[in-house]
């Protein structure tokens, strides 16, 4: 039978999902600082348009090597980031996490050009968005087991059933490209899934009276779990070493893009 693991040990464990629960849109990744070096501007797009009278223009509010994040972009991460099962609160104002959380994903995907992935299934699309769909507490309202209760769902936050597919998509890219990048070297041992059942499982199981599952039913979700924290733990650091080494220049309010 399958046993689901309580929610605070998949957020826990899911921590690394905090980095890539949000896409950047793809039309991010294309645009470039208007002082972007010469390797950067080689494939710099024309200029847009002005936007029509009445209208203001979007504001660059960072600079990742090259590559430029819009405040409509943060603020786009902040809608999407609400529609997230098994969020966690961090410290910071939920716009600075949302602009460094584009950040970082922007150096990931910066790292990830060139490296070839096998493209992925649409049923592996399609069943990743079900998932979805199944875990939001707010879809229960809205019956978005049903396609007009999604949809309507959906719109009222300011996306369709493509935006929610493109970013799905791109999400399960950058996962793949951090489990297989970081995985391969970690070891799980039987003593450590044992821990874990123990002084994590249990206790929680005992706080709510309920009875716990057998540790053979779970063990193996909980390798799962101890690997994204390893996981997690080694995508922070190797973060922390892209932005030192690279040009990150986040804008304040009324500064210009050089």
């Amino acid at each position: 039978m399958y046993t689901r693991l309580h929610p605070d040990w998949k957020a826990t464990g899911t921590a690394i999902m905090l980095l890539v629960l949000t896409c950047v849109p793809v039309a991010a990744q294309s645009k470039k600082a208007p002082g972007a070096s010469a390797q950067h501007s080689a494939g710099r797009h024309p200029e847009a348009l002005p936007p029509p009278r009445g209208e203001s223009l979007d504001r660059i509010v960072a600079i990742v090597n090259g590559e430029i994040i819009l405040e409509s972009d943060v603020e786009e991460e902040m809608r999407w980031a609400k529609l997230q099962p098994y969020r966690t609160l961090r410290a910071g104002s939920e716009r600075d996490q949302a602009l460094s959380r584009l950040i970082d994903r922007t150096l990931i995907m910066q790292q990830e050009q060139g490296y070839v992935q096998a493209p992925l299934k649409e049923e592996e699309i399609d069943e990743e968005v079900k998932q979805m769909r199944d875990d939001l507490p707010a879809c229960e309202r809205y019956k978005c087991q049903t396609e007009e209760g999604w949809r309507r769902f959906l719109a009222e936050n300011g996306f369709t059933e493509q935006n929610v597919r493109n970013r799905v998509k791109l999400r399960m890219q950058v996962l793949r490209f951090i489990q297989q990048r970081f995985r391969a070297g970690i070891r799980i041992s039987d003593q450590q899934i044992d821990d874990f059942y123990k002084n994590t499982m249990l206790p929680q199981y005992a706080k709510e009276h309920a009875t716990p599952p057998p540790l053979e039913s779970v063990s193996a979700r909980i390798e799962q779990v101890l690997l994204q924290q390893q996981v997690s733990s080694l995508l922070d650091q190797w973060l922390k070493t892209l932005r030192d080494q690279g040009q990150v220049r986040i804008l304040k309010q009324g500064e210009e893009a050089p």
